[in-house]
């Protein structure tokens, strides 16, 4: 008596079952890669705004904390000016640069608010409080600081009680002394939010001297 021996293999059936299986293996380990793909970004994301962000604030509290009292002398036909002029999207001040600097000492910041290509864009402008020849090439220069602005904001606070205004005003034009408080709003259209800055001067207006001009540089540290 002969025994047949039948060779065993997988239904079609069987094959197609294994082929959707994997299939579906397929979709959840690619999905499972682009999600971590999109978290790894997103993270990075963040990250760069908060740089950014730190960046933003550390530029205002370190300069605008010490903002020097200082005028702007011109010739004889011209009057002297206050060197702190700020007004609700610009504010010019000057505040030294730090002997590591590429060009140290008293510089003109000149922050300011402008438009490029349908954006917002936060710049800053740099010159030399005391010019001199070896300066010409910085005259210039701009810097974007921030983009993607919806809302730039600069508020001044007058403590001074004789003042007939006081409190927060929206300009500090044609004064002779610094403002106690400088508070900057920052939005974006990102709609992160973004903490009000209330930055102190340490040389308060009562501190402030209005004789000081730009004839003093001999006297500066």
């Amino acid at each position: 008596m002969f025994r047949s021996c039948r060779q065993k293999g997988f239904t079609l059936i069987e094959i197609m079952m294994a082929m959707t299986l994997l299939s579906i293996m397929m979709v959840l380990l690619f999905g499972a890669l682009r999600i971590s793909a999109q978290s790894w970004e997103a993270g990075e994301g963040k990250v760069a705004q908060v740089n950014e962000t730190a960046m933003v604030y550390q530029f205002f509290r370190r300069h605008l904390a010490v903002v020097q009292p200082l005028w702007q002398d011109f010739s004889e036909d011209e009057e002297r000016v206050f060197s702190f002029i700020g007004k609700a999207e610009s504010v010019q001040f000057v505040s030294p640069l730090p002997a590591s600097a590429a060009r140290p000492g008293l510089q003109v910041f000149t922050v300011f608010l402008q438009q490029e290509n349908g954006d917002n864009v936060l710049k800053v402008a740099i010159k030399p409080f005391f010019p001199s020849s070896d300066d010409e090439s910085w005259q210039d220069e701009d810097v974007v600081i921030l983009t993607d602005i919806r809302l730039f904001q600069i508020s001044y606070f007058d403590s001074d009680p004789l003042s007939e205004s006081g409190g927060w005003q929206q300009e500090w034009v044609d004064k002779e002394t610094l403002p106690s408080l400088i508070k900057i709003r920052i939005a974006r259209n990102n709609e992160l939010y973004w903490p009000d800055m209330v930055i102190p001067i340490k040389l308060s207006a009562a501190e402030s001297n209005p004789g000081f001009s730009a004839d003093s540089e001999g006297d500066i540290d």
